[in-house]
């Protein structure tokens, strides 16, 4: 005979139980909320980036380059109406945002990009700096 006590949730048919009540509060934002999926590609004098963000107005499209970090980010509205002899049977509507961020080998000339959004496609040019920040420094 053993004089362990067994645990609680070791081998406990009530564990099933416990979890399957948990799941159903469980809200899944990734499935919700699209991706923005990204071509970078590269030349010695910029990079050229395409994003799928379809169904999105350019309006909501916001992109930001700090350096050598590009972000971009957009509100996703998603409305779907059903009708049925003028009235509304059923009304879908959903509302997220989505962002992505990257850090590229080089600092971009934040004031000569150029952006264009076209069938669900965003595409950047993104000159890279010319010259360096750094300088050697003098040691007195």
């Amino acid at each position: 005979m053993s004089n362990r006590v067994p645990s609680l949730w070791s081998g406990d048919p009530f564990e099933d139980v416990f979890r399957g009540l948990m799941k159903p509060m469980r809200w899944d934002v990734a499935a919700e909320t699209p991706a923005i999926k990204l071509d970078v590609n590269e030349t010695d004098q910029a990079y050229s980036v395409k994003a799928d963000i379809p169904g999105v107005r350019k309006e909501d499209i916001h992109v930001t380059v700090e350096g050598r970090q590009v972000s971009i980010s957009a509100e996703v509205r998603k409305e779907n109406d059903e009708k049925k002899d003028g009235r509304v049977i059923r009304s879908e509507r959903s509302y997220g945002y989505a962002s992505r961020a990257f850090v590229l080998d080089h600092e971009v000339e934040a004031d000569k990009v150029t952006a264009k959004y076209q069938d669900g496609v965003l595409a950047l040019e993104l000159p890279k700096r010319t010259g360096s920040r750094a300088g050697k420094i003098q040691i007195a």
